[in-house]
């Protein structure tokens, strides 16, 4: 089979965790009498994965503000509650509302050898 050249539409854009809890990103594209989607690369791997790294700080961000939202995309994250550890220039860290489950980017990014 050749590869074409052909313009698309994106329908849609999501960034959400599969059903086999992974970060990934697809763009829903439409040819005018057919559609197809784009991605479904792994962004990110969580901790419960034995060959997790922290390896994009982008991919972590992403999924570790749905995970303590709750959420399974991105899309969906716009209502939830959480809890929040601020001062008044800074929120440091969100929080799962229920569980203790917290994110600290600054904390999360910090080198080993800083850590």
């Amino acid at each position: 089979m050749s590869i074409e050249i052909k313009n698309a539409i994106i329908t849609d854009a999501v960034i959400g965790m599969d059903d086999r809890g992974l970060l990934t990103a697809w763009l829903y594209l439409d040819y005018g009498n057919s559609g197809q989607g784009f991605g479904g690369y792994v962004l990110y791997l969580p901790k419960s994965f034995s060959h997790h790294t922290l390896l994009s700080h982008a991919g972590h961000f992403i999924f570790r503000c749905m995970e303590v939202a709750g959420v399974k995309n991105w899309s969906d994250l716009k209502g939830k509650t959480i809890r929040v550890k601020s001062e008044h220039s800074k929120v440091h860290a969100i929080g799962h509302i229920v569980n203790e489950d917290w994110f600290n980017p600054s904390q999360d990014f910090k080198t080993d050898e800083e850590k």
